[in-house]
């Protein structure tokens, strides 16, 4: 099988759950041997050098999937996938070519490197511009492992089951009438060569816990939904380990968890959440001091930061499937753009332990680092890989550069982005005491942002309305509207890094034909003043 990209129709698999099916025990096997991939990866880096290639990378990836999903007292499904194959790139005439193959054999590599030659003659003649690639270091033989203390692989499917149904039924015990739960695990065994001199064998591993809990007014036929307070994380197994759970003091009662994330006792309070929702009263509309937990606000990062700051967004190059972005160059140029204010400190960051998008090398062979996109609330920096970052007079990459797959090509992704916490003693109790009316949001809930990464709706999973000082009940029907630059220059707050979690997406979409990623927002509570709060509710 041949996938070819870049201007000859690349087909992409949807998502990362596709793949061949698998026994678990197979999730184990450790698959080949470091000299096995680098004599491989030599046929293709080879063969492009002897038919006229200036550079070339071949990445072999073996991505190893397992999801358990339950309902109830059931086991809904459980899945284990494998795809192994290679992709290989090529910058001939400074035109690139791509192209793939499940066949990974010296011949079945050898056919491939043809084509994406092939495939770079054929583009020369539609591409207006050349190729400037930012200059890279050869690496050597490197070694690289998620930092993890249980591979989730390795504990077997029954006893994942077994804590999905504990924490089923503790949800139900405490007033769901219905509640999901799974579990997603994933596992990236990547090695990349390229003509440089780098050959970079990179093990990653990801694991997201997921519970919905659904209460219903059998009178009225009412119903609301409180989805799991956990974040994915770039960790193993350890994650779930009720004993070593992190609970981090949220307010109003709720509990919030860091690094460690106790499924079971979530999911009670997910039940009686969702319960208590049922009765709680409607939001009044009006301007309210906003308190945003890092669960929630990470989302709104990842829409009016990450989104916005991507360097081929800026350009256009997104325009087509997902739009632009306000952040124009001629804004960055200027070297004082209040993206927010003097308070708001914006960091994309490759390397932070635990997040998603945590590796040491990105895939064309960059060594991943930590740097700054707003600096005292002026944008300084986007995000761009080594054929990009000459657009912005820059003459190294960012080391964000990714593919989903071994059979797409890499492209410029989003990094983990993160706003800094505050630099003063300041705890979510004493934000609270500040706040006259506000209303306190916890946890993602539904989003709309334009096409320009400019104007936007955020609500939450749950909301409480601040009075005086103190948190007076849980509230329903709440949403903010704002636009980026008005709400980061509201900015009142940040609480310091005691404070400080991640959210994360598993499934973030970008490019033609379209993409995942996994990435993670940090941050601490944080406080915005005077936005415009919605009641979103509606009779029917």
């Amino acid at each position: 099988m041949y996938n070819a990209g870049l201007g000859a129709g690349a087909l992409a698999v949807p998502l990362p759950i596709l793949g061949n099916s698998i026994h678990a025990s197979e999730l184990l096997n450790p698959g080949l041997a470091t000299a096995q991939k680098k004599a491989l990866a030599d046929v293709a880096l080879n063969t492009a050098k002897a038919l006229g290639a200036s550079y070339a990378d071949a990445r072999i990836g073996r991505y190893l999937n397992q999801y358990v999903f339950t309902r109830e007292q059931k086991v809904q499904n459980t899945v284990n996938t494998e795809s192994f194959g290679i992709g290989i790139r090529v910058l001939r005439d400074n035109t690139w070519g791509f192209a793939s193959t499940n066949d990974v054999t010296p011949d079945g590599i050898k056919k491939a490197t043809e084509l994406a030659i092939a495939i770079a003659k054929a583009n020369r003649s539609i591409q207006s511009e050349e190729v400037r690639l930012a200059p890279e270091k050869g690496h050597g033989e490197i070694s690289w492992q998620t930092p993890i203390e249980v591979n989730a692989m390795s504990v077997p499917v029954s006893e994942k089951v077994e804590l999905l149904l504990e924490a089923n039924a503790r949800a139900m015990e405490a007033g769901a009438n219905y509640i999901t739960s799974g579990l997603f695990q994933v596992n990236e065994q990547k090695y990349l060569a390229t003509t440089e001199g780098s050959y970079i064998d990179q093990d990653i591993h990801r694991i997201w816990p997921l519970v919905n809990a659904t209460a219903v007014d059998m009178e009225t036929g009412k119903f609301k939904n409180r989805q799991g307070l956990g974040a994915p994380m770039g960790m193993g197994y350890e994650y779930l380990i009720p004993d070593a759970a992190e609970e981090v003091e949220g307010a109003g009662g709720v509990k919030l968890y860091r690094n460690r994330y106790n499924l079971i006792e979530d999911a009670a309070a997910a039940g009686r959440q969702a319960k208590e929702m049922l009765t709680a009263p409607s939001i009044e509309p009006g301007k309210y001091d906003l308190v945003l937990e890092p669960n929630h606000l990470g989302l709104t990062i990842h829409e009016s930061v990450g989104h916005p700051l991507e360097l081929d967004r800026v350009l256009g190059y997104e325009a087509n499937y997902a739009g632009t972005s306000f952040a124009t160059l001629d804004k960055w140029k200027t070297g004082s753009f209040n993206y927010g204010n003097e308070k708001v400190n914006l960091v994309a960051d490759k390397t932070q332990v635990g997040s998603l998008g945590a590796v040491a090398y990105d895939d064309e062979g960059v060594k991943t680092k930590k740097w700054d996109l707003v600096r005292n609330g002026i944008l300084v920096n986007y995000q761009a890989i080594r054929d990009q970052v000459h657009m912005i007079d820059q003459n190294e990459s960012h080391g964000c550069c990714y593919s989903q797959s071994w059979n797409d090509v890499q492209f410029q992704r989003m990094p983990n982005v993160s706003l800094e916490p505050g630099t003063e003693p300041y705890s979510i109790q004493d934000m609270i005491k500040d706040v006259e009316k506000g209303v306190y949001f916890v946890g993602r809930g539904s989003y709309s942002i334009d096409q320009q990464r400019y104007n936007f709706q955020f609500g939450g999973t749950l909301a409480y309305e601040i009075k005086d000082g103190a948190i007076t009940g849980m509230i329903n029907d709440a949403a903010y509207q704002s636009n980026t630059q008005e709400f980061w220059n509201s900015t009142s707050k940040i609480c310091d890094k005691s404070d400080y979690r991640m959210f994360g997406s598993f499934f973030d979409g970008k490019g033609q034909p379209s993409q995942v990623s996994a990435v993670s927002h940090g941050c601490s509570s944080t406080r915005f003043d005077g936005i415009n709060v919605i009641n979103t509710g509606r009779n029917i």
